[in-house]
């Protein structure tokens, strides 16, 4: 219940965010996150590719550690893991803003000495008020609950034991968040009640029926065993 944790735990997360030109979103993700340090301590992990922009800025601006390294988000998620120093790492997108109340729930997740073997992810919102965006939350729902596939703009929440146990992020440059989730497993994944509102700005610019067709046949084309890096080009 929110306000009912104590200002110190016992616990240390790490939050690693990968990057890459992303000082035009980054600054809303990593706000939401420092309005709630208080409530929980963490550490900022900026994991980048190669960013020519002022992302580096925004993320010293907002108290993170900046990490340079290989571009392909595999890469950088493993390598902000391997950097981080809590006990527990949730991994996000940097154009995702988690609602308030976030604290509290990763907190009571946390607390839970059963859950060092379970992983948990975000609700799926998009920052559009359009009726073709809440279909696509219905059916990302519909997706994450049946098949026990979120993708990575839901969060991961996850220790660093199972983390481990499981090998992490592969090198891959995309479908890294299916990768790992797929290893997980769907009897080990929990959806916390609380909103990752990310930007719908790919589904303006492609379409709410185009871009999710798109989406599908990425993952389709990689369940298939066909390698991420022929299946890039069509992704983006």
């Amino acid at each position: 219940m929110a306000g009912s944790w104590p200002q110190r735990y016992d616990f240390v997360l790490s939050i690693v965010i990968p990057t890459l030109n992303a000082a035009r979103c980054l600054g809303g993700a990593l706000d939401a996150l420092n309005q709630e340090h208080a409530r929980l301590g963490f550490e900022v992990i900026v994991s980048d590719g190669g960013s020519v922009d002022d992302t580096r800025f925004v993320a010293a601006k907002a108290g993170g550690i900046f990490l340079d390294g290989p571009r392909g988000r595999g890469n950088q998620l493993a390598a902000g893991a391997e950097a981080a120093a809590g006990d527990w790492l949730l991994f996000l997108h940097a154009d995702t803003v988690l609602a308030t109340g976030w604290a509290d729930a990763v907190a009571e997740f946390i607390a839970d000495a059963g859950n060092v073997h379970q992983a948990a992810v975000f609700r799926f919102v998009l920052d559009d008020d359009s009726v073709a965006a809440r279909w696509l939350e219905r059916t990302v729902s519909w997706r994450t609950r049946t098949m026990g596939l979120p993708y990575g703009d839901q969060g991961l929440l996850i220790s660093r034991p199972l983390y481990e146990r499981l090998g992490g992020f592969r090198a891959m440059p995309l479908m890294e968040d299916v990768d790992i989730v797929r290893r997980i497993g769907q009897d080990r994944l929990r959806v916390l009640d609380v909103d990752a509102v990310t930007a719908a700005d790919r589904y303006r610019r492609d379409g709410y029926l185009f871009r999710p067709l798109r989406n599908l046949v990425c993952l389709g084309l990689y369940v298939v065993g066909v390698p991420p890096r022929y299946i890039d080009p069509l992704y983006r």
